[in-house]
């Protein structure tokens, strides 16, 4: 059975489609609507201790399939360039990157997945560049090399939160 909260992230999928309709006042919805969604979900989990680990994977994958969705609507609407556009996901490169890490390594299953500060940050500021973008608004591409810069603070936070939790696979239990 689905959590409350777990539905909620679910709901950011749908959201996203709504960028299939180009409409500044759907789209503005659906991203304020993720938004929400987003900030309640993590909270509702934690009250009704209800956090699971489907649940600490299926909320950063809805805001990376939201995020990406928009993204690639905008930039066949030519408001974003290739490069811009990959920037604004580079953390999610860097999480990969750790996840393969922790795929060969051993680690997957002892690693404590929980959300991470630059990972709120970085989500935080897709949604509100989203915003600027629907609206129009075009940004410094200085503002772009931002996110490679979290995207590498997530990777270090990552690696920190890696050392104190899990636990090596080849000692014995």
């Amino acid at each position: 059975m689905l959590s409350i909260s777990n539905s909620l992230s679910l709901l950011r999928a749908p959201l996203a489609f709504l960028f299939l309709i180009e409409n500044t006042t759907f789209r503005i919805v659906a991203i304020i609507l993720a938004m929400f969604t987003d900030s309640i979900d993590g909270y509702l989990a934690r009250k009704r201790k209800a956090v699971t680990r489907f649940g600490a994977i299926l909320d950063p994958a809805m805001d990376k399939f939201f995020v990406l969705f928009a993204l690639c609507v905008l930039f066949s609407e030519g408001r974003l360039e290739v490069w811009q556009g990959c920037s604004m996901i580079s953390r999610d490169f860097f999480v990969c990157l750790f996840g393969i890490y922790l795929s060969l390594s051993g680690y997957w299953e002892s690693y404590k997945f929980t959300a991470i500060r630059w990972g709120k940050v970085t989500t935080a500021l897709q949604f509100l560049i989203l915003i600027g973008l629907t609206f129009g608004i075009r940004f410094s591409n200085y503002l772009y090399f931002v996110f490679i810069l979290f995207g590498m603070l997530a990777f270090v936070e990552l690696w920190q939160i890696k050392k104190t939790t899990a636990h090596d696979p080849s000692e014995s239990v």
